[in-house]
């Protein structure tokens, strides 16, 4: 492992990062509610105001933006660390947008599903056929929190169905390099778990007693929480973890290779660019830094990405 490199500083809760063809790196703030494109030099410029909390990104097939949108936090500093500390007192409900790249008009393509509100959309994968699963982590209160789940939609904002449901906080989500698996990382617990991908949104369930049909395949003991992840080309799954402060590099069968240590318990993000994919961009959110360093595996390059 090569030296982090801090490429921005001063960002407002980052997440949800994205490598551009360009070198710039698109990601969310959330306490600042804009989708912001952070370029090679560190500076940084708006693309979008969404409200709420834009929290994951993607690119979709037609070349946009989509947003999960979980709705706007609350925030508390802490330990010279900015961190969420529950719904925002203007929070209704989360939502999926899309950001035109170029104008930056924001439109709200999903907000329920059925009869059921989305409560607080947290991250998001495309396919390969244009559709795109995504979790909703819910929100947390002072005395209560939500069931989360995972959903299936299409870009065009005409069909959205869940796929998985109840999971304890549903964060990170990927697919394998074969498009045939789904992982999801769920935070309080620090487990991953995977489903067998039958056709786009249909899901195999593994039997009772698995809560959701999702069958574990790594957990992490001691007081770690999980937050976003990415695949690399190899089909390890590296999952940003929060307390300890790190990227958790875990095999396809479940084994933990490694743990890369950052300088944030609030690592909440990893991607991967440049030429070859060994580029790991992390997104340390407590200090509001985007950072990056070589990685030892290329990263898998995603779907519409280039």
């Amino acid at each position: 492992m090569t030296a982090l490199r801090t490429i921005a500083t001063g960002l407002r809760f980052p997440e949800g990062p994205i490598a551009m063809k360009d070198g710039s790196i698109v990601l969310g703030e959330i306490e600042r509610q804009t989708v912001t494109r952070v370029k090679p030099d560190g500076s940084t410029e708006v693309i979008a105001y969404t409200g709420g909390g834009p929290n994951g990104l993607a690119v979709g097939p037609d070349g946009a933006f989509y947003v999960c949108n979980n709705g706007g936090f609350s925030w508390r500093l802490e330990m010279n660390l900015m961190r969420p500390a529950g719904p925002s007192s203007d929070y209704t409900g989360g939502c999926i947008q899309r950001v035109d790249p170029v104008t930056g008009a924001v439109t709200v393509l999903y907000d329920h599903c059925g009869p059921h509100k989305l409560l607080g959309p947290n991250d998001i994968v495309f396919d390969g056929l244009g559709g795109f699963y995504f979790t909703d982590l819910g929100k947390a209160r002072a005395r209560d929190r939500d069931w989360g789940g995972v959903y299936y939609a299409l870009a065009d904002g005409s069909s959205i169905k869940e796929v998985a449901h109840p999971i304890l906080t549903p964060n990170g989500i990927g697919l394998s390099p074969d498009g045939k698996t789904l992982y999801v990382a769920e935070t309080e617990t620090a487990r991953l778990w995977a489903w067998d991908i039958v056709s786009p949104g249909v899901l195999t369930k593994a039997p009772f007693p698995s809560p959701h049909g999702g069958r574990i395949l790594a957990g992490l003991g001691g007081f770690q929480r999980f937050d976003s992840l990415a695949v690399d080309a190899e089909g390890n799954i590296c999952v940003a973890t929060l307390v300890n402060g790190s990227v958790s590099v875990i095999s396809p069968k479940g084994g933990l290779i490694r743990q890369v240590p950052m300088p944030d318990m609030f690592c909440t993000n990893i991607c991967f660019g440049g030429p070859d994919m060994k580029t790991a961009y992390m997104t340390l959110s407590g200090t509001g830094q985007l950072v990056a360093m070589d990685w030892p595996e290329a990263g898998l390059r995603l779907e519409h990405e280039g």
